[in-house]
């Protein structure tokens, strides 16, 4: 008992201290982005750049085929659900809610989450393995605004237009099923999304990708710092970074739709 006690108490600890680390890292890149040009040591810009093509650009071949996968799935148990009811007309309702709202943001941020996250988590273990980070502090270079800063911001944009995209092709897919499996024009099917989406609908899910932005980079750059142990422990590190982000982007988008929906 005393051990498992004992156990649990320094699990806690290290869990607040990471939380701790988070907190600092995310003022302290704020603070590089917004007042950064004013110190005279911008963030640079062909960082962000090299950022945003890895996270947004190479990830559109991924995005498309599943999101519109992600469409065509909810369109096919919709209609299955709504004809126990005789309902099947309404299923563009709960495409077009389920998809901006839901579905859209929580398969994105999932995906950078394995794709983005854990790269960023591999590479700043590998950094730190090689007495990188320490060579750059000795050298003058502040880490968080080289090495952090670059990769929120890059983050925080591309997710959100992640998100857009994978919309408009889940709601492609949908469409398609819909128009084959119904009879009704695709036109018909646009026509009944713009009655029923609306801009709130839209912003709700772009709004939980900022969020998952965030996350998505605290979550790696915590896990990449606390690497230990050599090549063994940045594999290790980089596997936590997964399971940790995905399970504070289903958690955070849990309560966001809770005090969203109030």
């Amino acid at each position: 008992m005393r051990n498992a006690a004992e156990t649990i108490g320094r699990n806690t600890l290290a869990g607040i201290a990471e939380l701790g680390l988070a907190a600092v890292l995310l003022l302290e890149s704020l603070g590089w982005i917004l007042a950064g040009g004013r110190r005279r040591q911008p963030v640079r810009l062909s960082a962000v750049l090299a950022q945003c093509m890895d996270i947004g650009l190479r990830a559109l071949p991924i995005v498309t085929v599943l999101s519109f996968a992600i469409g065509a799935m909810v369109a096919i148990q919709g209609i299955h659900t709504l004809s126990i009811f005789g309902a099947e007309s309404q299923v563009t309702l709960g495409i077009a809610l389920s998809v901006t709202r839901e579905f859209a943001p929580l398969i994105t941020g999932i995906l950078v989450a394995g794709r983005s996250g854990s790269a960023l988590a591999a590479r700043l273990g590998t950094m730190k393995i090689n007495e990188e980070i320490s060579a750059l502090t000795v050298i003058g270079i502040n880490p968080v605004r080289y090495l952090v800063a670059p990769s929120l911001l890059a983050m925080v944009m591309m997710v959100p237009l992640l998100t857009w995209y994978a919309d408009l092709v889940a709601l492609l897919g949908a469409g398609i099923y819909v128009s084959l499996e119904l009879g009704i024009s695709f036109t018909a099917y646009l026509g009944e999304l713009r009655l029923y989406l609306d801009n709130h609908d839209i912003l709700h899910g772009i709004g939980k990708s900022v969020l998952f932005g965030m996350l998505i980079t605290l979550v790696g750059v915590v896990n990449g710092l606390g690497v230990t142990g050599g090549a063994e422990g940045v594999g290790r590190m980089t596997t936590r970074s997964v399971v940790h982000a995905i399970s504070a982007i289903v958690i955070t988008d849990m309560v966001f739709t809770f005090v969203m929906t109030r």
